[in-house]
């Protein structure tokens, strides 16, 4: 009986685990190009008028594929990374939920017990998001940081060929350069991420339905829901690693967050909402209708 039990679980976790990877590779798709706006705004904001003018200039300069999807191949490989350890990690914290609240199913949690369960996923998933964040963060805006440093002329540089930099000059640390914000981050976030998919979903589930039955729109729309406040609630902590990571800022998050309030206002520690929050809707919509999708089918497959 228990071997039975123990055998459920890894199936579950690797089902969770495959349902994180497909999910995180379709929010690239979707997202990637406002992501890219996101990075170049909070770490050049003087560079940029808004939203629209980094959309025109990097696409005018840049173009589609080394502009607006620069970084896609570090930033799948940090999404699959995160979202297959993030899912899997969530669905092995709600069955400890499910242990310390006696809760027999994981459909029945309190939505506070799921938002704990992602608190606690997200520390892992952090480990794996970070390097890979790093890299995507680099290449995003490396244009930028090459009219810095040496003028208008810029060379374009790959995520490997980046990576063997780093870990040349600073080592393998050099890739965990902003983990503690990453963590800090992460943490809370996923706590009112899964929050408020689990709420919406309970919201929008029709009478004498489960939350599993509620159909594709209403779990996309409970996907974008927790995805608008997982990005209103971390934004100023994002800017900061992104500004650590691609900037090379030195500090902690609440002094980081400090300085940057004191000397360039409390907008600046906004710099990228918009974008960011019209990226979000549809990525993580799509995130997870993919991993609900992909979990149901694993799920009659292994029955």
């Amino acid at each position: 009986m228990g071997h039975e039990k123990k055998a459920g679980t890894i199936e579950d976790a690797a089902i969770d685990f495959i349902g994180g990877s497909i999910g995180g590779v379709g929010l690239v798709y979707v997202g990637q190009p406002l992501d890219t706006i996101k990075v170049k705004m909070q770490t050049f904001p003087h560079l940029y008028k808004g939203m629209v003018d980094c959309f025109k200039t990097t696409l005018i300069k840049e173009g589609i594929t080394k502009g607006l999807y620069a970084g896609t191949v570090p930033a799948i490989v940090a999404n699959v990374a995160e979202n297959s350890v993030l899912f899997a990690a969530y669905g092995s914290c709600q069955k400890a939920m499910m242990y310390l609240t006696n809760t027999e199913k994981a459909e029945n949690l309190h939505v506070l017990a799921n938002a704990g369960a992602g608190f606690f996923a997200a520390f892992f998933s952090s480990f794996t998001l970070c390097p890979t964040e790093l890299i995507k963060c680099k290449l995003q805006a490396m244009r930028e940081v090459q009219m810095q440093t040496a003028g208008a002329s810029t060379v374009s540089t790959g995520p490997w060929k980046l990576t063997q930099q780093i870990i040349q000059t600073e080592g393998i640390r050099g890739m965990f350069r902003g983990l503690g914000s990453t963590i800090a981050r992460e943490m809370p976030g996923y706590f009112f991420f899964f929050g408020g998919y689990e709420a919406s979903r309970e919201l929008l589930r029709p009478e004498g339905k489960t939350k599993d039955e509620i159909g594709p729109l209403r779990t996309m729309i409970s996907g974008a829901i927790g995805g608008a406040v997982f990005w209103a609630i971390i934004f100023p902590a994002d800017v900061v690693k992104s500004r650590i990571q691609v900037s090379g800022l030195e500090g902690n998050l609440f002094s980081l967050i400090y300085k940057i309030f004191s000397e360039e206002g409390i907008l600046a520690l906004y710099n990228g909402l918009q974008p960011t929050l019209v990226r979000t809707v549809p990525a993580t919509a799509t995130l997870f209708l993919l991993y609900e999708t992909t979990k149901k089918l694993l799920h009659q497959c292994f029955d």
